[in-house]
């Protein structure tokens, strides 16, 4: 399984490489959305993107839209990992086509949780 960790915080992508990782995951990396779709255009096309809301140049709803816009990565399975944590966001993220929302801060176990509802790790 392949996962893409989406976040402007080198940290915060750290964090959540550490986490996947250890389930078993292979990562790739991008600082923004506009860098990940590029990734993805370029035959790098993970099985899930943990992806932040707040970045610069693309922002994480933007990055969603455009990948549910795209009949290719349909089976792409999205996770919003932001701050955002306004009843209306959540909404609309789960609207533009996001299966799972996790916000910050987290535990490792609340990702884990998630990607288990998923169907991505053993649960």
């Amino acid at each position: 399984m392949r996962a893409m960790i989406i976040d402007d915080s080198r940290a915060m992508r750290s964090i959540l490489r550490r986490i996947v990782t250890d389930l078993d995951f292979e990562t790739s990396e991008a600082e923004h959305g506009q860098a990940a779709l590029d990734q993805m255009r370029a035959g790098v096309v993970p099985d899930v993107c943990l992806v932040d809301w707040n970045m610069p140049v693309m922002d994480g709803y933007t990055f969603i839209t455009e990948v549910r816009a795209n009949p290719e990565w349909r089976d792409v399975t999205l996770m919003m990992v932001t701050t955002e944590s306004e009843q209306r966001q959540i909404v609309r993220a789960l609207a533009a086509g996001a299966h799972e929302y996790v916000i910050k801060p987290f535990t490792p176990d609340a990702i884990v949780d998630k990607l288990s509802l998923l169907g991505l790790v053993p649960a």
